[in-house]
């Protein structure tokens, strides 16, 4: 790290000035500077940043964006003593988030070959491809495109990892004018910003909510709508607190209805807002979420990847995942999965084929709202081998090559889009609805799913071991595996 001192003229006379300043009690080197840090800077609920800002630039540090409608600044100081120094009158809270990026739980891409893309011929009115989504047919895709495959007037935001713009499933499906990289916390509306750089995680989301139908490829559920690429993850693979705050606020200020979040926000899968470390990550994403709320957009999370009871949380010990794991227990309620169980959000869990919950998914009574295709390579060979065709066929973007396609993932990161993608076709055919209302709507119009019985011994042969999965379903019709139900695109749209 590089010290940056005060240059004095001891410098030129080290001999006797310096000595000379030493005995008098003369100018002192500046303490060194530290790392260039992000910082989240939240003025009280309510009141506006101007103190908060003088506090900032007092503090020797620089605002990279200022959210006044939430009362959150994003800023940036090499001040070591940053966040000691910035609190006082104006400010309520501070925290650094130097390490508090989560890593993308994107999982294995496996690409559909260029030969059998071009063997592919499936049903003219269903894509080339689409004989390999079965996802669709669960969800009876079909059935509603033949009242209504999706309303231009509806934008979809994507807070992912970009969206390639060059892909013959997208490229006319995405509200370029709506686009924006997030990265650090500030907005970069340039095509080359938003566009994948490191992963196609987001290039995939998109593809599943909307899929140009163009004779080429796949189908998304709502090939109708807009989707518009919001970037929250960086070239390193994580996303950033200030980042997720800038995505929900972009979209909230730029006309989107709805946005699919398929990550978890901070290194630590619980965030837990009485600990002093996590607090001021929880307020402010928070803060901006009910903003985006109040302006009507309805935010689609996923469950995540760990299978976990969300609802009886005890301990977790693999968290953080990007320094060494703290074993920590006795966990509260007060410790939450964000953005996945942030009030008003809507829970996604993940099925595979056969419509049982898929291996990996976390679940909660009272935290899961609905279930959708993730896909699950497990299911039907019970650990003795995986099957690609079991997982969800989308569109990809290799990185590396810089080339478009077409691949297999799995998660709940691609359980998410599905039910986003319905909730894009209920605005379609219903709109005006505010968030609260599609929220119900979703729930009311699923097909719900019965709990197995016992303890869902769910991959006996998994690599992993014999019980690594295991899980046990609570509750009647709706329940901790599946919510409310499967979602239907077509219980939306009729």
């Amino acid at each position: 790290m590089k010290n940056l001192r005060r240059k004095t003229l001891a410098a030129a006379s080290a001999t006797t000035l310096g000595v000379g300043l030493a005995l008098t009690g003369g100018l002192a080197p500046a303490a060194a500077a530290g790392p260039d840090t992000s910082y989240l800077v939240l003025a009280p609920q309510g009141a506006n940043t101007s103190k908060a800002a003088a506090r900032v630039a007092a503090a020797k540090g620089t605002v990279v964006a200022s959210y006044d409608r939430i009362g959150v600044l994003v800023a940036r100081s090499t001040n070591p003593d940053f966040a000691t120094q910035v609190a006082g009158a104006g400010v309520e809270s501070v925290a650094s988030t130097a390490g508090l990026g989560t890593a993308l739980d994107e999982g294995e891409t496996v690409e559909v070959s260029a030969a059998d893309v071009a063997a592919a011929t499936g049903d003219p009115t269903k894509e080339p491809l689409y004989g390999q989504q079965w996802d669709m047919d669960m969800i009876h895709v079909p059935q509603a495109h033949a009242v209504n495959n999706g309303s231009p007037n509806v934008v979809v935001g994507v807070l992912d990892s970009g969206i390639s713009s060059t892909h013959p499933d997208l490229a006319t499906q995405i509200a370029k004018d709506k686009s924006t990289s997030c990265i650090g916390g500030v907005t970069n509306t340039t095509e080359a910003a938003w566009n994948p750089t490191t992963s196609d995680h987001g290039t995939h989301v998109a593809g599943t909510i909307a899929a140009a139908v163009n004779g080429v490829g796949v189908t998304g559920i709502a090939p109708g709508v807009k989707v518009a690429a919001v970037k929250v993850v960086n070239d390193g693979g994580y996303i950033f607190p200030e980042a997720a705050v800038c995505g929900f606020m972009w979209a909230a200020d730029h006309g989107m209805q709805v946005t699919n979040n398929s990550y978890y926000i901070d290194p630590w899968e619980l965030n837990c807002r009485n600990d002093a470390r996590q607090r001021p990550v929880w307020q402010a994403v928070q803060r901006a979420i009910r903003y985006s709320q109040s302006k009507g957009v309805l935010n689609v999370a996923s469950a995540g990847n760990s299978n976990y009871d969300l609802a009886h949380k005890i301990t977790d010990t693999g968290s953080p995942n990007n320094g060494t794991p703290e074993n920590r227990e006795n966990l509260t309620n007060a410790c939450l999965d964000l953005p996945a169980e942030a009030p008003g959000v809507v829970t996604v869990s993940a099925v595979g084929p056969t419509g049982a919950k898929s291996y990996y998914s976390s679940y909660g009574q009272g935290v899961v709202d609905v279930t959708a295709p993730g896909g699950d390579r497990w299911v039907r060979t019970q650990g003795a081998s995986s099957t690609t065709a079991d997982q969800i066929l989308s569109t990809t973007f290799n990185t590396a090559t810089r080339t478009n396609g077409w691949g297999y993932k799995q998660g709940t990161s691609m359980s998410g889009p599905h039910a986003t993608g319905v909730a894009a076709l209920a605005l379609s055919a219903h709109p005006g609805m505010t968030p609260g209302q599609l929220a119900s709507f979703l729930e009311r119009t699923s097909v719900a799913q019965s709990c197995p019985e016992g303890v869902y011994n769910l991959v006996p042969l998994h690599p992993s071991g014999p019980h690594a999965y295991d899980a046990t379903c609570s509750g009647g019709e709706r329940n901790s595996f599946y919510g409310a139900g499967m979602v239907d695109a077509y219980n939306v749209v009729k």
